[in-house]
């Protein structure tokens, strides 16, 4: 996942307001966002290739949601899916700050990566780049694949369009943020990061959403969890190449 824009704890009426792009290559195969057979309690898609997930819910509002940290020069190999981190926190029931203090000791099994991990009662977010647990305030917030709140073009536009929306808004509406997540322009070229990959894929990758055919936005999802702890969970899944979207949605009470 590349992009993940959200409002923690800041509208009156909602305690979660969230849109992510996941941005991946298209053969990776990959299931929609399902209640798992063998964990009922969690909401995700699904990885087929490695079986983590980049985000999910659980029933009981356990959350967690995953960026890589995009710097080629720092690749290992031979290492542990990151995907695991996020359906591991989803599958235990193990406190946040916990749970990610123990992501800090195993950290070197891992590439480099962003993880945000949550419950009704704190959002963490850790970043094996600084190995800071940082317990997230009330605010809005976005993360790619640099560190949180890297001011790169997708980032600032992304939260900007974020806080205008919910700005006096009493009833958040996804498809809204679906439309925040379809922008396709690419960041003027003074503005693009340096991160250690070619010209054209860093101008490529400089869009909210990524429109490719090997390699692109896989999927737009967005989260609302309401005061009342209502979560509406919907998902958008694209082709290679196309804006045209299969969309599966699901709600439920937290219990």
């Amino acid at each position: 996942m590349c992009l993940i824009l959200f409002a923690y704890n800041c509208h009156p009426n909602y305690r979660l307001i969230l849109a992510a792009n996941r941005d991946e290559y298209f053969q990776r195969p990959t299931e929609k966002a399902h209640f798992w057979e063998s964990y009922p309690w969690v909401l995700a898609g699904r990885d087929l290739e490695m079986l983590g997930t980049w985000m999910g819910i659980t029933s009981s509002g356990r959350f967690a949601a995953l960026t890589n940290y995009r710097d080629p020069s720092q690749q290992l190999t031979n290492v542990e899916s990151r995907g695991k981190l996020v359906s591991d926190f989803l599958c235990m029931n193990e406190c946040p700050t916990n749970y990610l203090q123990d992501v800090v000791k195993y950290r070197e099994l891992y590439n480099s990566f962003n993880l945000i991990a949550g419950d009704s009662s704190c959002l963490v977010y850790y970043s094996k780049q600084t190995s800071e647990l940082k317990e997230l305030k009330p605010g809005i917030y976005g993360l790619s694949n640099h560190l949180i709140d890297t001011p790169w073009p997708k980032v600032l536009k992304g939260k900007q369009a974020l806080a205008n929306y919910i700005e006096n808004k009493t009833l958040i509406k996804a498809q809204a943020l679906f439309e925040i997540l379809a922008d396709e322009e690419k960041a003027m070229d003074h503005e693009l990061p340096n991160t250690g990959i070619n010209y054209a894929f860093e101008k490529q990758l400089s869009s909210i959403f990524i429109k490719g055919m090997d390699y692109g936005t896989r999927s737009s999802t967005v989260l609302l969890i309401d005061r009342s702890n209502h979560v509406t969970f919907t998902e958008k899944s694209f082709s290679p190449g196309q804006k045209n979207s299969i969309e599966v949605s699901h709600e439920f009470k937290i219990i």
